[in-house]
């Protein structure tokens, strides 16, 4: 890695995202936080702000989930030591106003934000780091069973009962207002990691008096702590309730920056976009996300203000290798062959949604245009599954019921189209719907007996290891995919420095990927917002980083 760099909030600059033009979007973005200790004091908030879900969230410990609704309410009590600007994709200061490399890499030294509490009164300091730190590295195996989206591994690899694999090193307390973060090895991505919302820190003091580890409750599916439902972090917005009918927070009176329009959110679920239409019109809430293409128009005609964001997801048919005969090479190219990407795309995504060949979008340095792809071909896919021996075994497919997501608009009609593309060509389809609260995410992403599955993954910062490496760096549950090759390359990929040489290794690993089919990328969706004539601007990011003290309301 280049020599020791001091990185400040006003240099620098998240290459990777710059370099790839990623940020634009088509919301208006306000402006970044600012220090309380401005010359002018502004208007304490006074506003209500209704937002509609998709669901209720499976969770509220970030370190414990990878759901996009979780992480929407998570964003706005917890931060991290840095973030991402939505609309410039510079790496910004959060919890550290200014932070170092040194040791060519291994070691990361920041500067924390003095004279910031958590909500619940604990001072934030080093100390208040390296607990979080600690406790994401010694998460024990039983607890990993139990919360399968962890995000600790995917980055890190490995935990601390097996130090030798794990990127983590440790956490060093230098000051009150200093602390060092050690590697094991280079990782070029990890300032961009640390935006992601699982690197949160939360309150020490919480994390032990709500047992943050024990996951004794089942919330919508999900095992989750005390502390999942009462998250305590020093954001712009505090905790302030859950229940069946919404998630409500509520101003930080103490926080550091800027504290916007808004006193209270109100994030209200409606499972169905024809509900979160209504209740927009109807004017239950002032912007909703996930407008799907069956309301796109309707919008319109009405003079709805919608805001697209740009690319930055991929859905996918999952293709689980330990159930037979998908282990067969064979079989997973034909059902490669046998899904019409065109027709699904024009049918159940948004307008400029592109086809996907590979999981890494085409924005991200690493992206592979000659990637292998199959293509549609129905009769090609009837003769491979005669060459691999199928013989009609059933299949079970597992798909979502009353969710929409950023990568799967409406998964009904998607697994509907899906389902009668793999039949055509002789595939028996045994249907497992799930409602996405009974656990959909968790089914899928443990052992079990699905052998196809409708999923997504919406990046969190710009780099093609968010994409890579927790899909595929490693034998993970979900695909069952095993090679030993890929795993090393994605390993040294993030090792290496931005440049050339690390796009041409991402490259290879994407063909690599596409070569064996462990999964069947179909689209890169775009995904869009609706907002009342109450909103005069809302901070539309890709990543989904969109802070709450950035909406701008009318007067």
């Amino acid at each position: 890695m280049a020599s020791s760099k001091t990185r400040r909030l006003a240099k620098q600059c998240g290459a990777l995202l710059l370099v790839m033009g990623l940020a634009a979007c088509t919301g208006t973005p306000g402006p970044a936080p600012s220090s309380s200790t401005s010359s002018s004091t502004p208007a304490a908030p006074t506003e209500t702000f209704n937002f509609g879900t998709a669901s209720m969230p499976l969770g509220l410990d970030p370190a414990m989930t990878a759901d996009s609704e979780a992480y929407r309410v998570t964003r706005q009590v917890l931060e991290g030591l840095v973030g991402v600007d939505g609309s410039t994709g510079q790496t910004t200061a959060l919890l550290a106003t200014e932070w170092q490399d040194s040791n060519n890499g291994l070691s990361y030294d920041f500067t924390l934000r003095e004279g910031v509490r958590f909500h619940d009164g604990t001072p934030f300091d080093a100390a208040a780091v390296c607990a979080n730190f600690n406790r994401w590295f010694t998460f024990p195996a039983a607890l990993r069973k139990q919360a399968p989206g962890i995000s600790f591994q995917g980055v890190f690899k490995a935990y601390s009962d097996e130090p030798v694999f794990s990127i983590y090193k440790d956490c060093a307390v230098q000051a009150p207002n200093k602390v060092q973060i050690n590697l094991t090895r280079p990782f070029t991505g990890f300032l961009q990691a640390l935006t992601l919302p699982a690197f949160a820190i939360s309150s020490p003091t919480a994390l032990e008096a709500q047992k943050a580890n024990i996951l004794d409750t089942v919330r919508n599916g999900q095992a989750v702590s005390a502390y999942a439902a009462h998250p305590v972090g020093t954001g712009p917005f505090k905790f302030g309730s859950w229940d069946d009918q919404k998630v409500t927070l509520t101003t930080n009176d103490a926080y550091w920056g800027n504290r916007g329009q808004i006193a209270t959110i109100n994030f209200i679920p409606y499972d169905r976009a024809e509900t979160r239409q209504q209740a927009l019109l109807d004017g239950k809430i002032d912007a909703y996300d996930l407008v799907t293409p069956g309301t796109f128009d309707q919008l319109v005609k009405k003079g709805v203000q919608i805001i697209q964001r740009d690319p930055f997801s991929v859905m996918y048919l999952g293709i689980n290798q330990a159930v037979a005969p998908l282990e067969k090479l064979e079989v997973r190219q034909a059902i490669e062959m046998a899904i019409d990407k065109e027709t699904l795309i024009r049918r159940f995504f948004i307008d400029n949604t592109a086809q996907a060949s590979q999981f890494v979008p085409p924005k991200l340095s690493g992206f592979n245009n000659n990637a292998p792809s199959l293509g549609y071909n129905p009769e090609k896919a009837k003769e491979l599954l005669k060459k691999a021996g199928y013989d009609g075994e059933p299949l079970k497919f597992y798909y979502p019921l009353n969710a929409t997501r950023a990568y799967l608009p409406t998964p009904e009609k998607i697994y509907a189209e899906i389902s009668r593309q793999l039949v055509a060509v002789g595939i028996n389809v045994k249907p497992v719907p799930i409602d996405w609260e009974d656990g959909y995410l968790q089914k899928v992403q443990s052992p079990g007996d699905h052998a196809l599955h409708l999923l997504g993954w919406n990046g969190s910062y710009a780099d093609a290891d968010n994409f890579l490496g927790p899909l595929f760096g490693e034998q993970r549950a979900e695909f069952n995919y095993f090679d030993a090759d890929v795993f090393h390359k994605i390993e040294r990929a993030r090792a290496l420095p931005a440049g050339d040489g690390r796009n041409t290794e991402y490259q290879s690993i994407n063909a690599a990927i596409a070569a064996s089919v462990p999964a069947v990328p179909i689209a890169f969706p775009i995904s869009a917002l609706a907002l009342s004539n109450k909103v005069e601007s809302y901070p539309a990011s890709p990543v989904l980083n969109e802070v709450f003290t950035n909406v701008r309301l009318k007067p």
